[in-house]
């Protein structure tokens, strides 16, 4: 199953009497389980490719189809709604809150999903082991370090079961032992058929991929296949 089918997709903002066209006709298609990782250099359109993937931002024109509807014409309140029943999100600086401790940052999303406090708590419990913090369920932010900070973020981007996992920078924050575990488990996402798309600027994080898409001035500039798909 196509997961992501855009086409002539373009992205326009209005900054005073002026128009930045960031995205500029862009072509792109993922299917179900792959794993995708976007590279480019600041002001290729990255983040705001990431933004449209996750309905984060409206395209100006062109089409976006997710998981087979076409969320290009859909509203606000319909993105939001697709945003929390389809997509997870990782992002690079984690967007915990600071009074809840691990249980409650990942039951946070299932109370927008109006989920029982039963099923909620539940389920937490449930992706907190699968990250490994089975035994920090009761500690805040500030009493964790980066990578399981981030191990929290994965566990709440879980809570819908979504379509699709899309992680910005996700080792960006992390030194290299942390973020190699990030990367595994990440890895272990993947091959229970998770479709990923991350971005990042490095390249040891991309190599993981089975593709990666190189954009350059909102362009894709190429693609290199680096595992099978």
């Amino acid at each position: 199953m196509v997961i992501v089918a855009i086409e002539n997709l373009c992205k326009t903002y209005q900054l005073g009497s002026r128009e930045l066209c960031v995205l500029r006709g862009m072509n792109l298609s993922i299917a179900g389980g792959q794993y995708v990782a976007i590279m480019g250099p600041s002001g290729s359109g990255k983040s705001t490719l990431l933004n449209v993937l996750g309905c984060l931002d409206r395209v100006t024109s062109g089409t976006y189809e997710l998981a087979g509807q076409d969320v290009s014409i859909l509203s606000d309140d319909e993105l939001s709604r697709i945003r929390g029943a389809r997509i997870g999100f990782i992002f690079q600086s984690y967007n915990l809150i600071a009074q809840l401790n691990v249980i409650e940052n990942i039951e946070v999303p299932m109370y927008y999903q109006g989920r029982s406090e039963r099923e909620s708590v539940s389920r937490a419990r449930e992706l907190a082991d699968m990250v490994g913090l089975a035994d920090r369920l009761t500690h805040r932010p500030f009493e964790l370090s980066g990578g399981e900070q981030q191990r929290v973020a994965i566990a709440r981007a879980l809570t819908n079961d979504p379509v699709m996992i899309l992680a910005d920078e996700p080792t960006g924050n992390l030194d290299s032992e942390s973020g190699a575990e990030i990367m595994r488990i990440l890895q272990e996402l993947h091959a229970r058929g998770r479709t990923l798309v991350i971005v990042t600027h490095d390249s040891n994080v991309a190599a993981r991929a089975q593709r990666t898409i190189h954009l350059l001035d909102g362009r894709i500039e190429r693609e290199e296949r680096t595992g099978p798909l």
